[in-house]
């Protein structure tokens, strides 16, 4: 399988961000994955880094990135998917055969095993509306197949983040409908993305922080008078206070925004806003931070 050393990872981040990484291992089958992991079991896995500030520092470490797992097939009203299958593809592929149920997929940039982890979801659809069953690997009892009535599915999570599951491919249940009606619901969920976040075309890494059960991250950011702040390169979006853009900014401004984001809601409201982001490297003031916001 492909391995690559000092990996310039800052291309494949969405923040367009991140030094060198010293070893990325990049499988192209379950099979390979698990051997990967197997002799690198200190590893981290990520999917394309689409969630994820990589240190401008790089990480002397060792990855598996999950880009090259990208198969799958739908037979009847059943799709599965690898891990590493962008889920934007997937939606393409069930409009096309006319199933409907994952059209909410169409918009996002992540892959099938982050959408799965995180319990992905937009418009009234989600993941764990669907999800029939997914195959893991546990690094305590290596592959194991988790049910729907296994995954714990809640807002924005997945019973993977609590026990250090990792998600290798998921079957989903979808249902016949007309290609047309498929067609407008993923036009609408397009739609809504470009009037309503950042164009693909500026680095951002999507929504910073989950919506607290009934209010909304950027409403509260933006009435925290936040929104506009920057430091660097990056900056809060002015159309949405949820929103970091990063325009040449190191690691440490993007991490530096978003803590002025997170405190300025504590200090006025007294609610404690929960990251969507993950870090990965090795500065000592950036993983103090991280883990003060509870990033790492």
């Amino acid at each position: 399988m492909l391995v690559e050393e000092n990996f310039d990872v800052s291309r494949f981040t969405s923040f367009k961000c991140g030094g060198k990484i010293k070893k990325v291992i990049f499988p192209e089958s379950i099979d390979e994955f698990i051997t990967a992991l197997e002799s690198e079991p200190q590893a981290g896995v990520f999917g394309n880094l689409t969630n994820t500030l990589v240190s401008s520092d790089g990480y002397n470490g060792t990855i598996i990135l999950t880009t090259k797992m990208t198969n799958f097939h739908i037979e009847g009203t059943r799709a599965e998917a690898e891990c590493g299958l962008k889920g934007a593809k997937l939606s393409q592929a069930a409009e096309a055969a006319g199933m409907s149920g994952i059209e909410f997929m169409i918009a996002f940039p992540g892959t099938i095993g982050g959408e799965v982890f995180m319990n992905a979801g937009a418009h009234g659809q989600c993941v764990a509306d669907c999800f029939v069953e997914a195959k893991c690997y546990s690094r305590e009892n290596g592959l194991v197949i988790m049910k729907k009535s296994d995954m714990d599915f809640s807002y924005r999570t997945s019973v993977c983040q609590k026990k250090d599951l990792i998600v290798l491919s998921a079957v989903f249940e979808l249902t016949p409908a007309s290609r047309e009606d498929i067609k407008a619901k993923m036009d609408e969920n397009l739609h809504f993305r470009k009037t309503h976040q950042p164009s693909l075309t500026l680095p951002n890494c999507g929504s910073v922080f989950r919506n607290p059960e009934g209010n909304s991250s950027g409403r509260l950011i933006e009435q925290a008078g936040v929104k506009g702040f920057s430091s660097g390169g990056a900056r809060v979006w002015e159309n949405h206070a949820n929103f970091i853009i990063n325009e040449g900014g190191s690691s440490t401004d993007i991490l530096t925004v978003i803590q002025k984001m997170h405190n300025s809601v504590k200090e006025k409201f007294d609610i404690e806003l929960r990251p969507e982001v993950r870090y990965l490297g090795d500065n000592s003031k950036e993983v103090e931070i991280c883990k003060n916001l509870k990033i790492i």
